[in-house]
């Protein structure tokens, strides 16, 4: 960053600019005297300075420039005057070229050896910028693609082999897919998507690529990979498969697997998905951290009202709770929520799930498995006779397994299970779908829940926003007027990687069954009636939620109307949607 002998100067400068006080700076100094390491080092670690100031009063004391290259748009042309494999070993960026001059952006311009290098390696005149080392680090991801040094290395070995620019046949997969460069760039791919709070990545094979997509907050999002990254497309994917421990010789049927990995002191559960497609196989990989932590019901994002029936109906002694959405909707958080609410020492729980994302202290967990026998109504005959109090199953699919949980909860268990409906009231229309007795639903279910997800705005970088009176007409259920109101939208910045949202959240509608409610499911009326009755009753449907959240500023108009329907569109005369408790987004986890 800095040599000793301008160490003195760089501490005189920072001073002069108000930075860092005098007595901080000497202090810096004696310590960076006395460990040997950088001044400038030792600035960052004391947090005296950013990385961004030291930069640019680095910059300032040599003439040398200061750049924001995350602002910059850089020529293709330029990025190819630059073997990947150079950017990332001594970490720079070439960002432009005026009259056969290359501008280069490095972290540290006192390094005369990295000047000379350059100007004898690229054969070029060099003019040097200043930029933080994450800006550099991140723009050769971007431009260069995400392990572009190590594909670089591939291509070249390739060529040196004399083999053909189009895609390479290689006779031993087996043996390419434990080389040590496809060994590091699968490595790098599942590294990033760590870094990146990636809930699954996709590696999709097509006729002249392979494209990888990571699904941050719910959404997917293209990773900058390197073009070459075709040729070695089956090596790629036979190294992901050992990792899962798959027959990799097998091509033509769907598999499955699992890859256990540490990140740091994070523990990972990996699982791994292929199914056959005409360009290769299609791999789909959820990450599953087994330390994340585990979300209260406070933190769901439930209003007072919903959070209080909530915790009243997972506190009565029989019954079953059902808890619906799509695929990825967060149920197995809200369900996991609940269990770690009523867990203690007086009662037995028992799960049966497919599979175990979260481990809970204290309660009995059982993971299915199809292929032996070992199904969701194979355990729940067997598990009445370790004495339960409370089950969970984590799917009610079929016909058998409906009827046993629900005869379970007739029997004085406390039941939690999840239902794949579009809102709370459509729960009772599939069981009945499923050919259970209308008298036995209305015997047993106790309360519905349904809920989605919406991604939560940036707090560092959310703007004001006037929405237009259509977006108003739609999502603005309780007829506030929009005057009054702040409005958000995203922007973009570094810290949400320039998204503009930063995690999720949940939004609910919560469903107690009445007497009236009761009667209606075994005149098996329709579930649209059952809805409206809910809503006499105080039901607040999810566009209600979402609402209540577009108002407290902690997401947008467009991403409820992403997740909930129109039917939403129901006037509560006299009401409006309850404080929301929840101000921080919980990091719901995916079926």
């Amino acid at each position: 960053m800095m040599r000793a002998a301008d160490s003195a100067k760089i501490g005189e400068l920072l001073v002069e600019m108000g930075v860092v006080s005098l007595d901080d700076m000497d202090a810096a100094v004696a310590e960076s005297k006395k460990s040997g390491e950088r001044l400038g080092e030792i600035l960052l670690k004391m947090n005296l300075v950013d990385e961004e100031t030291l930069m640019q009063a680095i910059g300032r004391q040599l003439s040398v420039p200061y750049v924001r290259i995350s602002t910059m748009k850089i020529d293709p042309a330029v990025i190819e005057r630059v073997p990947a494999k150079l950017a990332t070993h001594y970490e720079l960026m070439p960002i432009r070229q005026v009259n056969g001059t290359l501008q280069i952006a490095v972290n540290d311009p006192l390094d005369i050896h990295l000047l000379d290098d350059l100007r004898l390696m690229l054969r070029a005149e060099i003019e040097l910028a200043v930029a933080s080392r994450k800006e550099i680090r991140d723009a050769i991801k971007r431009y260069y693609g995400i392990g572009a040094d190590t594909m670089e290395g591939l291509v070249n070995q390739a060529e040196e082999a004399g083999e053909a620019a189009g895609p390479t046949v290689v006779e031993n997969i087996e043996e390419m897919a434990e080389d040590a460069s496809i060994v590091r760039f699968v490595n790098q791919i599942i590294m990033e998507a760590i870094h990146d709070r990636s809930t699954d990545i996709h590696f999709e094979p097509m006729e002249d690529e392979l494209r990888i997509r990571y699904r941050i907050d719910g959404m997917l999002y293209e990773a900058a990979i390197p073009p070459a990254i075709k040729r070695f497309q089956s090596a790629i994917l036979s190294r992901i498969k050992i990792m899962a421990d798959m027959n990799i010789a097998e091509r033509r049927l769907p598999q499955d697997g699992k890859i256990k990995l540490k990140s740091g002191d994070l523990d990972f559960d990996l699982r791994v998905s292929t199914v056959p497609t005409p360009y290769g196989e299609s791999i789909a990989v959820r990450l599953l951290s087994r330390d994340s932590e585990f979300i209260n019901l406070e933190r769901l994002g439930l209003n007072k009202h919903d959070l209080g029936i909530l915790r009243r109906m997972i506190r009565r002694p029989h019954g079953i709770i059902l808890v619906t959405g799509p695929t990825g909707s967060g149920k197995s958080t809200t369900l996991y929520a609940a269990l770690t609410e009523i867990n203690d020492i007086s009662k037995k729980i028992i799960t049966i799930e497919e599979p175990i994302e979260y481990r809970i202290r204290g309660v009995t967990q059982i993971q299915v498995v199809p292929q032996i026998g070992l199904t969701f109504a194979s355990c729940l005959r067997t598990i009445l006779r370790q004495d339960p109090d409370i089950i969970m199953v984590g799917e009610t699919r079929d016909t058998e397994t409906a009827e046993i949980t629900i005869r379970t909860a007739l029997t004085g268990h406390l039941v939690f299970s999840t239902l794949h409906t579009n809102d709370a009231c459509g729960a009772i229309t599939r069981l009945l779908d499923m050919g259970i007795e209308p008298f036995l639903v209305s015997s047993s279910v106790e309360g519905m829940l349904a809920q989605r997800l919406v991604r939560v705005l940036c707090p560092d970088c959310k703007t004001l926003h006037e929405p237009s009176k259509e977006q108003l007409r739609m999502v603005n259920v309780t007829n506030d007027d929009p005057t009054n109101l702040k409005i958000y939208r995203q922007r973009g910045c570094e810290a949400c990687r320039y998204t503009g949202f930063r995690g999720r959240t949940a939004i609910y509608e919560i469903v107690p069954i009445s007497e009236t409610l009761r009667r209606m499911i075994v005149e098996r009326q329709p579930a649209n009636i059952l809805k409206q009755q809910a809503v006499r009753e105080g039901m607040r449907p999810l566009r209600y939620d979402g609402w209540a959240k577009v108002k407290a500023g902690l997401t947008t108009i467009d991403e409820v109307l992403r997740v909930t329907i129109v039917e939403d569109e129901i006037l509560i005369e006299g009401e409006g949607a309850e404080e929301t408790t929840a101000a921080a987004p919980a990091a719901a986890t995916k079926e």
